[in-house]
């Protein structure tokens, strides 16, 4: 976590990031916090949309002369020799630009993915918010980054990076970590006056709710009423299964269940709901990697999409002395969860630019191996033609729902969900079936060699 002191340490030269999907929610709170640092600046903008990178940059306040929209590379060339910041729309141009950093965000599997690797392979460091792209080329990406000695990276303020980097913190300390994760994007908010629950202004009625708000003596069977209660709310998203899956890499903790367990649960309560089975949690083993859902009482501090880890406890005068100052231990005793309730988007991630241009560091391991795969099983009967198509704010595939294998439970020709994104389907798949390989066509040559290439690297006991 010390990596957060390297935007309030002085340095003697300015770091430049290129940028692409620079109209995107992401790229805003990167291009905002920027201006407020002066060791850090943005030289090259890329993005389809270039009106909009003009309009996002004017109503962050930069100069209207301080942008220019460039279409070849010797223009672009000059734009930025004179000190301006090039716009561009195509990734092609992005090499002449001269910058320290790449800064990857258009969520699409092959254009990032080529975009960073002609970075890497030009003798830039890359910094990878597209978890999409991470999910399928990420270890392929981080290999290639070691043969030309600069540094691929997850981004901090999003939360893998956040998550690895909070794991490597818990497991610095000696910590025996049971179980990490996240919460979802979005909370449960339940009102006790109208028995009602929101989430992100979708309300429904959950009477039920008002008397699941403890766990009781039974945690399962609590939790499994609670998911019964909001039912008709849809809770998981593909981004989050992308993130756990980035996460995997680094520190080799897998899914407990391919579906992950998605528990509805209070942040006091993550330390028990989080416990081996044996000691009435949802965990059959050590080294879980999942998400919750946030139930809390609408004047309740949100977890903003934090991250955690449930650790055991040792020594037990410490825990109980940690205990009474707050901090979330389960009632036996036996586990306790240490926690982070933010991420912030671009306005942490300066911190991995310069640490990554600086000092040669990476917000998480710089050697990850392929423990999961991010795969997908069809949701209804899919025929031969189907176009695999994603969108959506969570990139969600269209007809597939999301799963986290680990690597060596996964059959060897499992296709990665954001392969087969935009691809066609050369048969019929029956609902239900993971999707693999062979029933795919249309899809990204290179980037499935980027797959095989990362699948094909030796696993330890985890990716550092």
């Amino acid at each position: 976590m010390n990596a957060q002191q390297a935007g309030a340490q002085p340095v003697d030269r300015t770091v430049t990031y290129a940028l692409t999907g620079a109209c995107g929610g992401f790229a805003r709170t990167l291009l905002a916090q920027t201006r407020r640092m002066p060791n850090l600046r943005a030289s090259v903008l890329c993005d389809l949309d270039t009106d909009g990178v003009h309009a996002l940059a004017a109503d962050l306040g930069f100069p209207t002369d301080e942008l220019v929209t460039v279409g070849d590379t010797e223009a672009l060339t000059a734009a930025v020799a004179a000190g301006r910041t090039a716009v561009v729309a195509d990734s092609a141009l992005l090499a002449a630009g001269g910058f320290d950093i790449l800064v990857e965000a258009t969520g699409s599997p092959a254009v990032g993915y080529r975009a960073a690797r002609t970075a890497l392979t030009g003798g830039r460091h890359v910094a990878m918010v597209s978890k999409e792209v991470d999910s399928v080329s990420g270890v392929e990406l981080a290999s290639i980054a070691a043969e030309h000695g600069v540094v691929y990276t997850t981004a901090t303020g999003d939360q893998p990076a956040n998550l690895i980097q909070w794991f490597d913190w818990a497991r610095g300390l000696g910590l025996e970590i049971v179980a990490i994760g996240k919460s979802g994007e979005y909370d449960l908010v339940y009102d006790p006056e109208t028995a009602t629950v929101t989430q992100l202004g979708e309300t429904i009625d959950a009477p039920a709710l008002g008397g699941l708000l403890k766990l009781g003596d039974d945690v399962r069977t609590t939790l499994a009423a609670r998911a019964e209660a909001v039912a008709p709310l849809k809770r998981s998203a593909a981004a989050d299964y992308c993130e756990m899956a980035v996460v995997a890499t680094s520190t080799g903790f897998t899914a407990d269940v391919e579906a992950m367990h998605y528990p509805v649960a209070r942040v006091a309560e993550l330390a028990d709901v989080y416990a081996l089975r044996e000691h009435g949690g949802v965990s059959t083993r050590e080294g879980v990697v999942d998400v919750f859902s946030v139930l809390r009482l609408p004047e309740e501090a949100s977890f903003a999409g934090g991250v955690f880890a449930v650790v055991r406890t040792h020594d037990p005068v410490t825990w109980q002395t940690l205990a009474q100052k707050g901090h979330v231990v389960s009632r036996d005793g036996r586990y306790a969860c240490l926690y982070l309730p933010y991420h912030l988007m671009g306005v942490e991630t300066p911190t991995t630019l310069l640490d990554a241009v600086l000092r040669g560091v990476p917000a998480g391991s710089p050697s990850p191996r392929q423990h999961v795969v991010l795969g997908g099983r069809t949701t209804r009967d899919l025929p031969a033609g189907t176009v695999l198509t994603m969108g959506g704010h969570h990139h969600e595939v269209e007809g597939v729902a999301p799963v986290l294998l680990a690597t060596d439970d996964a059959p060897a020709d499992a296709a990665p969900l954001y392969l087969a994104a935009h691809a066609v389907l050369a048969t019929d798949v029956p609902a239900g079936e993971l999707l693999t390989i062979g029933h795919l066509t249309g899809h990204d040559a290179e980037l499935l060699a980027a797959w095989r290439a990362g699948l094909a690297l030796p696993r330890g006991g985890d990716g550092a």
